[in-house]
């Protein structure tokens, strides 16, 4: 089955492209519900069939439904997980009790429906999105995190019609020719997700934003910010974030709003009233749900840590966030190998790369790769005409930028034992990051 399994897959992958690797093109991009609809209402309306959490938000919202998913499946309770892209198997986007989806169930999935899948002309995230709620109804789960792809207004998951909880996580400017050029427009789109007498919590209260959520709920659904909003279980987030697997300074935020998001389902799902064993599932959320590129530290000797943050709004947090570590002499210096899709706002990140670090830059296997060469020479443009310091280099590949990191950062490091006086210098740290196709290809090389 495993041959025909490939070559079945590798059909679907030519034949309906997806955004992931074709980037928004009208064969791979269909905002509109009414294919999906159409598709639900052909499986029978899993979506129907399924209790459900809806998460959206620019950046954020892989992080917050996998802790959710993780607290609950810790508490008990059997929970489907739908979240994209996927790093490194098409599998990871359907996930129960943090297990992928089995193949056999993909074959025959595909097997029965392509057909009608090719006669409506479905897009790749349709079909992703079809098979999981089906996947979900067919194994009677409690309950599904379903994660929004791009948007939420248009997005194929807003089929769901009365999830237990709708979830806005943040806020930025990205994917603005499709959402918006401006923060409210692409918080109306968030906003889409909101239903008819269905609690929503956004997860910063911003000014520019505010608004537009208060509009969509008012008189619609009740509206919670979790920033202005004290969660019973916060008073244990320093013991939480100092122990999670997930290690970004803005997991704070996320925490905040998931643990006022428990708040709000421990009615529908008791068990969550365990303070201690939701606090296990959240401090083990990467290691429960098998989740892998939030400042995932991939190695100690070389110290290496991986991040898909790759716009401008996530990327002010995991820059500040290095430099810190930096400053503070928990590493002596800093290596960043970085990648970019060419569709993103690179002018708004420049200014945003730490000054003091040694950067490899490097395009990974896709058609929507900014070429390294490119991204070397804007970044030499901007710090020349700025007045920075320019220590960067590109690489033919992910793998090579990586091996050239960890040659760095060992003859770094060698350095270093010769002029310290202490045996326990801060060793280097290698940051990769910038695309979730960077850190794709970066995985395997720790595993």
């Amino acid at each position: 089955m495993e041959a025909s399994y490939e070559e079945l897959l590798q059909e679907i992958f030519t034949r309906f492209p997806s955004v992931q690797g074709s980037g928004f093109t009208p064969g791979a991009y269909k905002p509109g519900l009414e294919h999906m609809q159409a598709f639900d209402q052909a499986l029978g309306c899993p979506s129907e069939a399924i209790r459900t959490i809806h998460v959206a938000g620019t950046n954020g919202k892989g992080s917050v439904a996998n802790m959710l998913a993780s607290a609950l499946t810790t508490c008990g309770y059997k929970v489907g997980l739908f979240t994209s892209p996927h790093l490194e198997d098409f599998r990871e986007r359907a996930r129960i009790g943090g297990k992928m989806i089995p193949k056999e169930y993909v074959y025959s999935f595909l097997t029965q429906w392509l057909p009608w899948i090719k006669e409506h002309d479905l897009s790749f995230f349709e079909i992703t999105t079809g098979l999981a709620f089906k996947w979900f109804a067919d194994e009677k789960v409690d309950v599904a995190v379903i994660e929004v792809g791009l948007g939420g207004r248009l997005d194929s998951t807003n089929i769901l019609r009365k999830p237990e909880l709708c979830i806005v996580t943040s806020i930025g400017l990205d994917h603005m020719a499709l959402l918006g050029d401006t923060l409210p427009k692409i918080a109306a789109e968030k906003a889409g997700i909101f239903k008819p007498g269905v609690p929503a919590i956004v997860g910063v209260m911003e000014p520019e934003t505010a608004p537009v959520f208060e509009e969509k709920a008012y008189m619609f659904c009740p509206l919670h910010y979790a920033s202005e909003e004290t969660p019973s279980l916060w008073r244990r987030s320093p013991e939480i974030l100092k122990e999670m697997d997930l290690r970004a300074d803005i997991q704070a935020v996320n925490l905040r709003t998931v643990l006022l998001a428990v708040d709000f389902l421990k009615e529908r799902f008791p068990n969550l009233q365990n303070a201690d064993v939701v606090a296990d599932g959240l401090i083990h959320t990467a290691k429960y749900m098998d989740f892998h590129g939030r400042w995932e530290r991939l190695s100690a000797q070389p110290y290496v840590v991986a991040d898909i943050g790759h716009n401008a709004h996530a990327l002010q947090h995991n820059f500040a966030q290095l430099e810190r570590r930096v400053q503070s002499g928990q590493f002596a210096s800093l290596i960043i190998v970085y990648g970019i899709m060419a569709d993103k706002d690179l002018d708004a990140i420049l200014p945003l790369m730490p000054l003091d670090a040694t950067y490899i830059f490097a395009a990974p296997e896709s058609a929507r790769a900014l070429p390294a060469s490119e991204l070397l020479r804007r970044f030499n443009d901007y710090r020349r005409k700025n007045n920075l310091p320019c220590r960067s280099f590109f690489s033919g590949s992910v793998r090579q930028a990586v091996q050239m990191a960890t040659q760095l950062s060992a003859q770094l490091s060698e350095q270093l034992s010769r002029s310290a006086s202490a045996p326990d210098q801060a060793p280097p740290l290698i940051y990769i990051g910038g695309s979730a196709f960077v850190v794709a290809e970066a995985l395997p090389l720790f595993q």
